[in-house]
Parts: C-alpha cells; structure tokens; sequence
C-alpha cells in the first residue's frame, strides 16, 4: 500500500512540475532575459526526481543502485537554479550579462560533473544515508534564502498576490523539514505530512501562476 500512495504523490507533483514548466517559461519568453531561466530549470528538475521516484516505487528493478543518487544532486540543484534565479532578479542580465553567465555555466558544469561521476560503473560512492542528510542539510538552507528574499521582495512592495510566493516556499521548507526528519527517526507520520505540504507548495505555485498568466493574457488582448 505504502509503494502504491507514494507512487501516485510522486505521479501528481510530477505533472504539476510540467503544468507549471508552460508558466514559467513566460518571462524569458516576454523578455528574453536569461535570468529567468533558472526558474523553469528548477522546477524541471524537481519534475525529473519526481519522475524517477514515481518509476522507483512501482518498478525498482528499472534503474541502477546509483539512481538514488542522480536524485539527490538533481533535487539540490533544482533548488540552488531557483535560488540563484531570485538572486538575480533584481539584477538586469542585459547590463550585466557576465555574471549571471559565469554564474550558470559555472552551476551547469558542476552538475554535470557530478552526474558523471555517479555514472561511472563499480564506482564507490559515500553512504547514502549520511550523504542524504547533508544534501537535506543544503536543501533547508537554500530554501530558506529563497524565503527571506521573496518575503523581503513582499514587504518592500507589499502586494496581496505575492505573499503567496514567500508563504509557498515557507511550505516547502517545513515539507523539506518533515521529510529530513523521517530520514533521521523513520517516522512514516513525518514522511506523509512532508509529501502532502509538497503538494500544496505546488499548488500555490500554480495558483499564484495561472493567475499571473491569465492577467497578462487578458492585458494582451486590450
């Protein structure tokens, strides 16, 4: 029973990830600034992980050992793409194009890198279940950056649709929070509560972008 729920909270986070991927790719669609991209890459890539859990709990045998690790580092990455996209946000990468640049290849490469090295056949890797409590580690604090800048983006120009955005990620951290905690005791209580709250992260990011995107539809039509 437990294989078959996680399965299907994997299967809807995963299409919700693609629902949103057609909204977020609209700001560097409108305004062909590439610090934007880090946005829809990291919601693409926490739509990858949720893909390959989704396929991991009804068929484990499709995928090498080594699986568990891609999702780490995609996960973390999926993170730090959207924590660097709000870093720069304030920052136009047409008047200083280098630095978001450098910024993302830089990140590109790192990936890359790592995913090659979990590729490799016979290689040792760390323990997972301490690598994963690290990763979890960074995953905390980087979400955590992302929720102090969007709530400080909130009080600097208080607004009663963007609170929704500082309050989203504030979700997905006690989610991120739940689920390290399941890591560390085994509680399944813990576990289930961070799936759900991922759920609802998900959602207010749909709901604060359909709206977004329906109003800027509506202002094209006028």
């Amino acid at each position: 029973m437990y294989e078959e729920i996680r399965t299907v909270i994997e299967v809807i986070s995963a299409i919700m990830c693609l629902i949103l991927l057609r909204f977020l790719t609209k700001p560097y669609r409108i305004t062909g600034e590439s610090r934007y991209i880090g946005l829809p890459l990291g919601i693409g890539f926490l739509g990858v992980t949720y893909v390959i859990s989704a396929f991991a709990f009804y068929e484990p045998r499709i995928f090498g050992p080594n699986t568990i690790y891609f999702q780490l580092i995609a996960r973390t990455f999926a993170f730090i793409f959207i924590a660097v996209t709000y870093f720069f946000s304030k920052k136009s990468t047409k008047n200083n194009p280098l630095i978001w640049k450098v910024a993302l290849t830089l990140l590109v490469g790192v990936l890359i890198v790592l995913f090659l090295i979990i590729s490799i056949p016979d290689i040792t890797l760390p323990d997972y279940r301490i690598t994963r409590n690290y990763f979890r580690v960074l995953d905390l604090t980087t979400i955590l950056y992302i929720c102090i800048h969007t709530f400080r983006s909130y009080v600097e120009k208080p607004d009663q649709k963007t609170i929704w955005i500082p309050l989203s990620f504030i979700i997905l951290l006690v989610s991120q929070y739940s689920v390290f905690l399941f890591q560390l005791d085994g509680s399944l209580s813990a576990l289930f509560a961070g799936l759900i709250l991922r759920l609802v992260f998900l959602s207010i990011l749909l709901f604060v972008s359909f709206g977004t995107f329906y109003s800027t539809e509506k202002e094209v039509q006028r």
